[in-house]
């Protein structure tokens, strides 16, 4: 077989760029922040076609637990194509689907059943709504601002962030948004303990109170620690008022670990950290080792569907249940909630040793290995609060400057104002600490450039 030799455009990230800017839609957003085109990788460690390695804090969104290419991983995915199970079995049971399953429901009590949707976490959220809706016979939906649920129409309907609704009309009605504890933004203007108490009091007079104006839900759903808004982690004693009030007034509470989820938060689901259990938990991104799958988690109770109720083509990825097996296997072989814990509390206080140096670094906050660095302008006044205004034009330089430092990571938050931090749950702590030299160098290169 004759190999076609690579010319020397070949081995340009430029190349790669310009070719898919030819052949892709505008749609496509990572490469204009990430500029590079990815030749191999291995844990926490990418490199390009030109030969640069980067430290990888982005780990496809969360999707990448165990780092690229895992040999567990590899070692699970080479038996299954050696073994001639069929890729594609619709929902039929397979050896490997049975092991999977048996695993991932030992993480959740004995009432629960799991059902496999499409392959995104979308569609997940979508499936979650619709078994509430059917279950409880009632339409209206509770989320939360800053709430991230996915792009479909349903989903974006209960997504918070509005450039992807202003164009898209039509969406799932019925949505009620209420405002979730921020500690650093609080959005009823109180701050601390306090607006957390309003918060939680609120949620439950809102449900309860009869000039509410909105009839009781299907459902509620919502992040434990939102990421795509900021990486904000919900107060314990809120979570804990909405487990109550939902139970109460047989509300479908639907938790979104579709990021948060598989130790991340440093117990294997973010909702752990208040002592919760949901009714519905929607997984994704990492419950499939780094190939398409998502899975519900249903308490037996509220299992309504009618054969067929939600289908999907791709709910049978037979690789992607092999490799999400080794993922389980992994987080408890290897403790890796424990290095998420560990390892995150080192970063973020690492970094808030930075805010001494650097005030652009208005609040680091998160928990486990999923965190957020919300970078302001503290040359203006604070509000009452005492909380900094965002500085977006800042925080963008500083993502440019760590990718020029080889950093790879992601904005969020509102205007793109909070720097991501959202590496494997198997990093060491060498790795964490050349994370932190590269953060603060990007940081100063970014001050310079931008005020000078």
């Amino acid at each position: 077989m004759s190999v076609t030799p690579v010319t020397p455009a070949q081995t340009s990230n430029d190349y790669y760029l310009n070719r898919q800017d030819a052949m892709e839609s505008n749609v496509r957003s990572y490469p204009r922040k990430l500029p590079l085109a990815i030749a191999k990788a291995n844990g926490i460690w990418v490199t390009d076609v030109e030969g640069n390695q980067y430290l990888d804090c982005l780990a496809g969104a969360g999707t990448l637990a165990l780092g690229h290419n895992h040999p567990a991983v590899f070692e699970a995915l080479r038996d299954v194509l050696d073994s001639g199970l069929p890729l594609h079995t619709l929902d039929i049971t397979t050896p490997v689907k049975d092991a999977f399953t048996e695993a991932l429901l030992g993480f959740f009590p004995e009432n629960f059943v799991l059902q496999f949707c499409g392959p995104t976490g979308a569609d997940g959220t979508e499936a979650a709504i619709k078994l509430a809706k059917t279950y409880t016979g009632r339409d209206n939906v509770i989320a939360f601002s800053g709430g991230y649920h996915g792009m479909t129409h349903g989903s974006l309907a209960m997504t918070g962030n509005l450039s992807a609704k202003e164009k898209v009309g039509n969406l799932m009605p019925g949505v009620q948004f209420l405002p979730y504890p921020h500690e650093y933004r609080c959005p009823l203007g109180l701050g601390g303990e306090a607006g957390v108490d309003a918060l939680t009091y609120y949620f439950e007079n809102f449900i309860e109170d009869v000039e509410s104006g909105v009839v009781k839900p299907a459902a509620v759903i919502l992040e434990a620690i939102q990421g795509e808004g900021g990486v904000v982690p919900a107060p314990a004693k809120w979570l804990q008022k909405i487990r109550e009030v939902t139970a109460k007034h047989d509300i479908v509470l639907i938790l979104d670990e579709v990021q948060a989820g598989f130790a991340r938060s440093g117990k294997m689901f973010a909702f752990e950290h208040a002592g919760i259990v949901p009714d519905v938990v929607v997984m994704s991104k990492a419950v499939g080792g780094g190939l398409p799958l998502c899975v519900l988690a249903i308490n037996k109770k509220f299992d309504a569907w009618a054969p067929a109720g939600h289908t999907g083509t791709f709910r049978g990825n037979q690789l992607a249940m092999a490799a999400g097996l080794k993922v389980l296997e992994e987080i408890r072989d290897k403790n890796l909630e424990e290095n998420a814990r560990v390892q995150g509390e080192f970063l973020r206080s690492e970094v808030q040793k930075l805010q001494a140096e650097f005030g652009c670094i208005g609040h680091v906050r998160g928990r486990g290995l999923m965190n957020g660095i919300e970078i302001v302008d503290e040359r203006k006044p604070a509000d009452h609060m005492g909380s900094y205004p965002a500085d977006s034009e800042l925080a963008a330089a500083i993502q440019t400057a760590c990718f020029n430092n080889k950093l790879l990571l992601e904005r969020g938050g509102r205007g793109g104002t909070v720097v991501r931090i959202l590496c494997p749950i198997t990093i060491t702590h060498e790795e964490c600490v050349e994370v932190v030299a590269r953060f603060k160098q990007s940081v100063i290169d970014a001050l310079q450039k931008v005020r000078g």
